[in-house]
């Protein structure tokens, strides 16, 4: 189960390095978040932007670690893909977690400086 968490502002970022969440990783995913959230923060936002899929395991994972956080912290969650976003609705796990945005994209490098005209004409 690839995670990786960097703190930031008040709160333990960590993104889910996975396409599933579902019954094949989520022990590993819970045993992963229980090491990861060792680290002292006032929050930590889970980042759901790689995760096209979850299952009702991936679910029951996600609020074990909501549970095992609790009160002291809380669960945020981040970057919901259409799919996952779906299962949390249908649940109603949307009105029990803060679900924030993806967050935006970085802007376009500029487009590098024209070549200088031919100074030999041609």
């Amino acid at each position: 189960m690839n995670l990786y968490a960097e703190a930031g502002a008040g709160a333990l970022n960590v993104l889910v390095g996975e396409e599933r969440i579902d019954a094949a990783v989520a022990i590993q995913f819970k045993d992963r978040m229980r090491e990861i959230a060792l680290q002292p923060s006032e929050r930590v936002v889970l980042d759901l932007s790689q995760v096209t899929f979850v299952d009702s395991s991936g679910l029951g994972a996600i609020v074990a670690v909501m549970k095992m956080l609790a009160p002291a912290r809380r669960l945020e969650l981040a970057g919901l893909t259409p799919n996952v976003a779906k299962v949390f609705r249908l649940t109603r796990m949307d009105s029990v977690f803060t679900i924030h945005p993806p967050a935006p994209a970085a802007p376009p490098a500029p487009d590098p400086a024209p070549l200088a005209a031919d100074r030999h004409g041609g």
